[in-house]
């Protein structure tokens, strides 16, 4: 692969593939077991057929309206009265009003993120074929009334799906990838964007949802509970009036539950190097993240949950120039500090998530297992 085809020292291909999985249409009917991983240089294309073929189901239903708030100035009372613009321009004389009120239309904010969506990705499918499907679907839309004044990924986030939405969380949740998908390149170009390796907040973020997202679909079919962004309390047995506005939350990124065997394997990531420059050594694990995983699992121990009694822990960074896979067992708690090569091929980074779901059988029963006195 070119340079052009780096962001930074991560291939642009296992950016997508992070994006993938850190994806609702990862998650969604199935979409993270047909492969899609398995050709990371076509996701776009891929992702593309599916944004044209749920949109093209869609509009043979036909697209779903929403509501939008709209002024204007008519001859008949709908909805609420703007009494000041009534007044101001004497508009009662002529037989008018003001008014502000619900309309029910297609220009949805829905509607307008899918078509944005569907030229957006148009510009970087390869196969012309796709190109062209996504800019007459967006055409069509654009046809029957659909804007394209794209809404913002906040507005987006208010979007509330109903019972008889699931046809169009399908559709929004390929929409949401096709728009992650265009990412710049240290090429030049017509967009100016933000670097993601510049970003350090949005690439750790994006790993973080990545990890979480793969896990969930891999997962879940052999009994694991995947928990993503959950919260941790503090056994706390007095406290000041203030305490509670300055002591700081405990965030975990992804919890996995095997209940039948009793496990629970807390997994914190980072975007940093594992290890760092120390005072009386070369290298050393950073302490604030040793603390940061062995406070998540320390402070859990005696609250009634016999998965928390005895969890492990997982810190995960990617690899920055070595990989390192150590454990260590602290106070009946196994560590895993280890790292994962965004270097490597699609299927090798598949296999290092993989071998970190389960630590206790894997590595560290073989440390750790006492041995007979005879």
């Amino acid at each position: 692969m070119s340079a052009e085809g780096f962001i930074g020292r991560i291939p642009v291909r296992n950016l997508w593939l992070l994006m993938l999985y850190a994806s609702d249409l990862f998650r969604t009917r199935g979409i993270g077991k047909i492969g899609l991983e398995d050709s990371p240089d076509d996701l776009p294309d891929l992702v593309a057929e599916i944004l044209a073929h749920s949109v093209e189901v869609r509009q043979r239903r036909r697209l779903s309206l929403g509501y939008r708030s709209r002024d204007a100035v008519i001859n008949r009372v709908r909805g609420r009265i703007d009494v000041l613009t009534t007044e101001r321009h004497q508009l009662m004389d002529r037989g008018l009003v003001a008014c502000r009120f619900d309309e029910l239309t297609i220009d949805a904010p829905r509607n307008r993120f899918v078509r944005a969506a569907l030229e957006s990705i148009s510009r970087i499918v390869q196969r012309k074929d796709v190109a062209h499907r996504c800019r007459a679907l967006a055409g069509g839309m654009k046809a029957m009334g659909v804007s394209g004044d794209a809404p913002t990924r906040a507005q987006m986030s208010t979007d509330r799906f109903g019972r008889n939405d699931a046809d169009d969380r399908f559709m929004v949740a390929a929409a949401k990838l096709a728009f992650d998908l265009v990412l710049p390149t240290e090429a030049s170009g017509a967009n100016v964007l933000s670097l993601p390796d510049r970003e350090a907040t949005w690439v750790r973020r994006l790993f973080e949802r990545a990890v979480g997202g793969f896990y969930e679909v891999v997962l879940s079919p052999q009994g694991w509970r995947v928990l993503c962004g959950g919260t941790m309390g503090w056994q706390i047995e007095q406290k000041t009036a203030g305490i509670d506005k300055i002591l700081p939350t405990m965030r975990t990124d992804v919890v996995l539950d095997h209940p039948s065997t009793g496990q629970r394997i807390v997994i914190d990531t980072k975007f940093t190097s594992i290890v760092t420059g120390g005072w009386y050594r070369d290298e050393t694990l950073r302490s604030g993240y040793v603390y940061q995983i062995y406070a998540y699992l320390r402070s859990q121990v005696g609250c009634g949950d016999a998965l928390a009694d005895h969890a492990s822990g997982l810190l995960l960074h990617p690899a920055i120039g070595q990989m390192v896979d150590e454990t260590v067992l602290i106070q009946g708690h196994r560590i895993r500090f280890a790292t994962v090569d965004l270097t490597a091929s699609t299927a090798d980074i598949r296999s290092q998530l993989l071998r970190f779901f389960d630590p206790i059988q894997s590595n560290t029963e073989k440390i750790f297992r006492p041995t007979l006195q005879l």
